[in-house]
C-alpha cells in the first residue's frame, strides 16, 4: 500500500482511507488558501457597498432628500454598486444600497430615499 501525503504540509496520514490531511490546522490553512481569492474579491464589494450605504444615509438623515452627482462622487460614490432596484409603474428606477436608495433625476439631481419598512 502506497503512502497517503497530507495535501498542505506533505507529512505522511494516518487513520482512514479517505482522508486527506493529517491535522485540522493543516485542513483549514488549504482550505483558506484555495478560497483566498473568492473572499478577497467578496469582501472588496462588501466594503463597497456598505461605503456606499454610509454615504447615502450620512446625506439623507430625515428619509428623503436631493444632491447632485459630483456630491456623491467627492465623498466616494460608487454608482456600479448597489443591492437591488425598484422599478415603478412609470419606469423609473430606484437604486438601493441595502435601505438607502436614490433616484435619478435631471440635470445630475438625485432623490434620495429610506425604505424603512424593510427595518423589521
Amino acid at each position: 500500500m502506497e503512502d497517503r501525503l497530507c495535501l498542505e504540509c506533505g507529512e505522511k496520514i494516518n487513520g482512514r482511507v479517505d482522508k486527506k490531511f493529517c491535522t485540522d490546522q493543516c485542513r483549514n490553512t488549504y482550505n483558506n488558501r484555495s478560497n483566498q481569492s473568492v473572499n478577497t474579491y467578496v469582501r472588496n464589494v462588501n466594503q463597497k457597498l456598505r461605503k456606499n450605504r454610509r454615504i447615502l444615509d450620512g446625506m439623507n438623515p430625515n428619509g428623503k432628500s436631493k444632491t447632485t452627482k459630483e456630491k456623491l462622487l467627492a465623498k466616494g460614490f460608487d454608482f456600479q454598486f448597489f443591492t437591488n432596484t425598484y422599478q415603478t409603474k412609470d419606469g423609473r428606477i430606484y437604486y438601493y444600497c441595502y435601505d438607502n436608495g436614490y433616484l435619478e433625476l435631471d440635470n445630475d439631481w438625485y432623490a434620495l430615499v429610506k425604505k424603512l419598512d424593510w427595518m423589521d
